[in-house]
C-alpha cells in the first residue's frame, strides 16, 4: 500500500504542469533597495499589486569589442500579463523594413510614397501625409512617427503592410512563441484585425509601381488563456461594468521578448541567426537614429517641443525638467495604456564609456477601474521608471569594467530644425 501510494504521488507528480516561477536577482534588488528611494521600495515591496517585472542586462566588452550580455530579473514572469501597448510598434517597425528588402526588385524602398486603399468593413483609406516633407505617407515616415512619440495610426499602417499572418509567423519563427500581435489601434473586432488594406506604393507621377492585394490571416490564433485584470471597467460604450476587464484578446509581448527583439537590432550579432532581422546596414542606421532621436531635432513631423519634450518618450530619463543628459542617447520604445506603463532600453553614456540594457512595466491603477482614464502615472508610474532608471544609471557609472567600450557604432548624426521653419507645430495626436 506505502509503495502504491508512493508511485501515485510520484504521477502526480510527473504529470502536473508546471508552473513559470518569478524570477527575481538577490544582486538586482540588493542594488535597488539599497538606493533608498521611498518609491522605488513601495512598488518593490507590493509587486503583486503592482505587477512589476524588471530586466536589467549588464553588457561587459572583451579585448576586441566583443559585448556580451548578462540580465539581472526582478519579479520576472513570461506568465505575467502586461498590457504592451505600443512597444508593439517596436517589432513591426523591424518586420516592415525586412519586408521591404524583398520587394527591392519591385523597385521600392522606406521612402517609396504609399497609399492605402478601403478593403474591408471599417478600414480607412490613407492618400497623403501632411506631417512628411512630400505630403505624402512613407514606410520610413510611419516608422519615424511611430517612435519619436508614438502615433498609433502609423502603427496601424506597418501592421497592414506587413499583415497579421507574416507578424505573428514572424514571432514563431524567430523563437517568440509567448507573443502574439492581433490588434492594430483602431477599435477593431477581432475578425476586422484579420484583414488588411489593399496598398499601393507611386511612382514620382503618382501612377502605380507596386501593388499588394488585401491580406487575410487564416491562421488559428491560441486565444486559450483567459486574462481579466480590474474590478470593473468601462466597456466601448463609456458604460461601467461591475467586472474585470478582459483581455483575452489583445496582443501580448512578455518582457523579456521585448527586450531581446531590441538586442537583435541594436547588437544583431550577439543573438541566434534565427532571431535577426533580415536588414541592410541603411536600415540599422535608419532604426538607430528614430529609436534615440529627440522631437526637437526633427522637423518632418515637426512636433510641438513644449507639448514633446525631449525625454517624452524616454521614461528612464523622464523627469520634471523635460530634459536629457548631453552625453546620454537612450534607443528605446515605451507603452502606456490600461494603466500600464512599460520601458525597453539601451542606455550610452558617450562620455564616461557606459552602456548597458533595461527593461521594465508596472501597473498603477489604484482604483482598480479600468478604462477609466483615472491612472496612477504621475503619482507613481512616470516617478517609479524615472527613479529606477536613475539607480542603474548612477550603478553602471560607478560600475568598474576591464574594458572600456568603443561606442563608436552608436554615434548617430542626427537631424537639426531650421530655426526659420515659421510651419505651425503639431500640439496633438493620437498616440
Amino acid at each position: 500500500m506505502t509503495r502504491l501510494l508512493l508511485l501515485s504521488a510520484l504521477l502526480l507528480c510527473i504529470c502536473k504542469p508546471s508552473i513559470a516561477q518569478k524570477s527575481t536577482d538577490n544582486s538586482l534588488k540588493e542594488i535597488l533597495t539599497k538606493a533608498g528611494n521611498d518609491n522605488v521600495n513601495e512598488v518593490l515591496s507590493k509587486p503583486d499589486q503592482y505587477r512589476v517585472q524588471i530586466i536589467y542586462t549588464e553588457i561587459n566588452r572583451d579585448k576586441n569589442n566583443k559585448p556580451s550580455f548578462k540580465n539581472h530579473y526582478f519579479n520576472y514572469d513570461p506568465k505575467l500579463y502586461f498590457n504592451p501597448a505600443s512597444t508593439v510598434k517596436l517589432p513591426l517597425a523591424f518586420m516592415a523594413l525586412e519586408k521591404l528588402n524583398t520587394l527591392g526588385s519591385k523597385g521600392i524602398d522606406m521612402h517609396t510614397p504609399v497609399v492605402f486603399d478601403s478593403s474591408y468593413v471599417g478600414q480607412k483609406p490613407l492618400l497623403a501625409d501632411a506631417s512628411s516633407a512630400n505630403g505624402l505617407p512613407s514606410i520610413a515616415h510611419f516608422i519615424k512617427r511611430a517612435l519619436l512619440i508614438s502615433e498609433n495610426d502609423p502603427y496601424n499602417r506597418l501592421y497592414q503592410f506587413v499583415g497579421q499572418q507574416e507578424i505573428n509567423r514572424s514571432l514563431r519563427r524567430k523563437g517568440y512563441k509567448g507573443s502574439r500581435i492581433v490588434r492594430q489601434f483602431a477599435g477593431y473586432t477581432t475578425e476586422q484585425n484579420r484583414h488588411t488594406n489593399a496598398i499601393r506604393f507611386l511612382n514620382t507621377d503618382g501612377t502605380t509601381r507596386y501593388s499588394q492585394p488585401p491580406l487575410y490571416n487564416p491562421d488559428p490564433i491560441d486565444f486559450s488563456e483567459q486574462i481579466k485584470l480590474g474590478i470593473a471597467h468601462f466597456d466601448s460604450r463609456d458604460s461601467l461594468v461591475n467586472g474585470p476587464y478582459d483581455f483575452t484578446l489583445h496582443n501580448k509581448l512578455p518582457l523579456q521578448d521585448l527586450q531581446k527583439l531590441l538586442q537583435s537590432v541594436m547588437f544583431p550579432a550577439s543573438v541566434p541567426k534565427m532571431q535577426r532581422f533580415n536588414l541592410a546596414a541603411d536600415d540599422y542606421d535608419f532604426l538607430y537614429r528614430y529609436l534615440s532621436q529627440y522631437p526637437s531635432e526633427t522637423s518632418y513631423p515637426k512636433y510641438d517641443t513644449t507639448e514633446f519634450y525631449d525625454s517624452y518618450v524616454k521614461f528612464f530619463f523622464r523627469d520634471s525638467t523635460h530634459h536629457m543628459p548631453e552625453q546620454v542617447r537612450v534607443f528605446n520604445k515605451v507603452g502606456w495604456s490600461y494603466g500600464f506603463l512599460t520601458d525597453v532600453s539601451y542606455v550610452v553614456d558617450f562620455e564616461n564609456q557606459v552602456e548597458y540594457m533595461l527593461a521594465a512595466t508596472v501597473y498603477v491603477n489604484s482604483d482598480g477601474v479600468i478604462n477609466d482614464g483615472k491612472y496612477d502615472y504621475d503619482t507613481i508610474g512616470y516617478p517609479f521608471l524615472y527613479n529606477l532608471g536613475q539607480i542603474i544609471y548612477q550603478h553602471e557609472l560607478a560600475r568598474e569594467r576591464k574594458y572600456k567600450p568603443n561606442l563608436s557604432a552608436f554615434q548617430v548624426k542626427y537631424e537639426k530644425r531650421d530655426p526659420q521653419d515659421t510651419r505651425a507645430a503639431l500640439k496633438e495626436v493620437d498616440n
